[in-house]
């Protein structure tokens, strides 16, 4: 278990206006487009119209390949981009409570059972 001291270690702070597909900062690249919770650069849309016209096919990171301290570096980031998700999610779900949408229902839209999505959102 974690002592008072670790769990109020503040957390380093991060650019929140970065790719969410390379990683770049908004100084980074010439413009950063936003979408709900992500942001894509100018770079990564030019290699996306390549994927979509045939030109390239995706090609995924080797981890394995890159530094500690790129890896490290973007830590923060993904972090980051997986908690505004979450917080997307949970908003989705608070709307369709609102509505009164049952967890039977949305358990089943996200491929869960009543009980987890209710653990999981209330």
């Amino acid at each position: 278990m974690a002592g008072k001291s670790e769990a109020a270690a503040p957390k380093a702070p991060i650019d929140i206006l970065f790719c969410s597909f390379c990683g770049k900062s908004k100084d980074a690249v010439k413009t950063l487009i936003a979408g709900p919770t992500v942001f894509i650069c100018n770079e990564c849309v030019a290699v996306c119209t390549k994927f979509i016209s045939g030109e390239a096919s995706p090609e995924q990171t080797d981890w394995d390949k890159c530094s500690d301290e790129f890896l490290l570096e973007q830590l923060p980031r993904t972090s980051a981009i997986a908690d505004a998700a979450g917080d997307h999610l949970a908003s989705h779900v608070a709307t369709l409570r609102k509505r009164e949408v049952t967890w039977e229902a949305i358990g089943r839209a996200l491929g869960v059972s009543r009980q987890a999505a209710w653990e999981r959102f209330s």
